[in-house]
């Protein structure tokens, strides 16, 4: 029975370290790329300096670093606001509690993608600023109410015409649903981020803000270079060719089983 009991409680031990490794390791990779990252290292060396003075008895450095510890767990919420955010969304979007972002079969979504290529393609030729949003599992109802509705079969042809320049639809978002654009016009969030580029325009920064609130994947074409861009999860992926893009969007909006790796070592 004793160890019986044992292996139950060796059991539990494992599970216990298992699911906080696990817990750890989403929390480490929610982070990555993110200025995140630098404020946990501030936080690593304050532990690290408080150590330190409380083993060389530094009376009042240990003092003055105890009182900080009660500011750090006050403004870490604030400070970690956009992370936890995000945190808190992807939690909603697990297995139990997630819409599927699209009810499209792996065919469908292919031809999705293909269109949506083709288009960029002749936008980035053609120096044409345009903002593509391909929305997932956070509905994205509240950005297309700022627009105007569509609601049209998607096609390069499509979107070429909604980006042509002087027309109502040029400044704002298209935002695309399954196969169908529904609306365009559409504003999105500006990204606060001050590490973004300065080269980088209202369009990127658009791109990003949504990205960061979302897990919507939005293309971005730059007006003065014809660059084309992905946004997604916070990072920003530049100065994608045709073959590129075409596999990021696989990666992202076609099962994993059909593709490599999803890593893109020159995301920004």
């Amino acid at each position: 029975m004793l160890s019986r009991l044992n292996f139950v409680d060796v059991l539990r031990l494992i599970v216990d370290i298992a699911l906080v490794s696990y817990v750890i390791y989403r929390f480490l990779l929610l982070i990555r790329g993110t200025r995140a990252v630098q404020l946990l290292k501030g936080l690593a060396m304050l532990v690290v300096a408080s150590v330190v003075a409380e083993k060389l008895q530094l009376t009042v450095i240990n003092w003055i670093l105890t009182q900080l510890r009660l500011v750090i767990v006050v403004a870490l919420p604030v400070v970690f606001q956009p992370e936890l955010r995000r945190a808190l969304e992807q939690l909603g979007r697990g297995k139990f509690f997630a819409r599927p972002f699209t009810l499209l079969g792996t065919e469908d979504m292919a031809r999705v993608i293909t269109e949506v290529v083709r288009a960029v393609q002749v936008l980035a030729k053609g120096k044409t600023g345009a903002l593509i949003v391909m929305e997932r599992e956070t509905g994205l109802n509240d950005y297309i109410e700022t627009g105007i509705r569509v609601d049209a079969v998607i096609s390069a042809e499509l979107l070429i015409n909604l980006f042509v320049p002087l027309t109502p639809f040029h400044d704002g978002a298209a935002i695309i649903r399954g196969d169908r654009v529904v609306a365009a016009g559409c504003f999105l969030p500006l990204s606060d981020s001050p590490y973004l580029s300065k080269q980088l325009g209202t369009r990127h920064r658009a791109a990003l803000g949504l990205s960061e609130i979302s897990d919507a994947v939005v293309i971005v074409v730059s007006e003065e270079t014809g660059a084309v861009s992905v946004a997604e999860g916070g990072k920003l992926t530049r100065f994608l060719d045709e073959k590129n893009l075409r596999e990021l969007l696989q990666s992202l909006l076609l099962p994993q089983s059909n593709h490599g790796s999803s890593f893109w070592p020159w995301r920004s």
